[in-house]
């Protein structure tokens, strides 16, 4: 054989190489455009979703602001609230303290009108709450004639009132503290 015809063979041989090696090449860059397509669907799906995450996030944030607003302002409003009514427990308790000193001097003056006689031409009261106290210890005791009173009991009862007053005021103020805690705890 000769040498041209050894190398015509080997080339015809690489030559077959090569084409199967391009006929293999192309099939996979076929396969490599296609996942190609189906790349790209994915990545316009999770850019969709992305952007969806994004507006709830956002929204989310908004809302979240909104309800911290609210609280606030609402905590603000419940604080004021106690404030007024720890004012206005104060003043109550003052007033009941006046009205049981009132009671106990109406009670220390029918006392003494029983053991002297009283006369009819004046009576007077130190003040309009005195002629109001008198007048209702008088028709509780033409209401219940038998029961006697020795001691001062209306004051005992104010300050019992004044007491479960003011617990329940303080009650109600640690509660709303609690509540506060607990709100400052959760925005925290």
């Amino acid at each position: 054989m000769s040498l041209g015809l050894i190398i015509e063979c080997i080339v015809a041989v690489l030559l077959v190489i090569t084409i199967g090696y391009c006929w293999t090449l192309n099939r996979r860059l076929s396969r490599l455009r296609s996942d190609e397509e189906s790349l790209r669907a994915t990545i316009s799906e999770l850019i969709t979703a992305t952007e969806i995450a994004e507006r709830a996030i956002m929204g989310l944030k908004s809302t979240c602001g909104n309800a911290d607003r609210t609280l606030g302002v609402r905590l603000g409003e419940a604080e004021a609230v106690s404030r007024k009514l720890t004012d206005q427990l104060g003043a109550g308790e003052d007033v009941l303290d006046r009205i049981g000193g009132v009671a106990d001097r109406a009670l220390a003056d029918r006392d003494t009108r029983v053991a002297a006689p009283v006369s009819p031409v004046s009576r007077t009261y130190e003040t309009a709450a005195e002629g109001l106290a008198a007048g209702i210890i008088a028709e509780q005791e033409t209401m219940h004639p038998a029961e006697t009173r020795s001691a001062p009991a209306p004051k005992a009862a104010t300050r019992s009132v004044t007491r479960d007053i003011r617990e329940a005021a303080n009650e109600s103020a640690a509660r709303l503290e609690r509540f506060r805690r607990q709100a400052q705890d959760r925005v925290a």
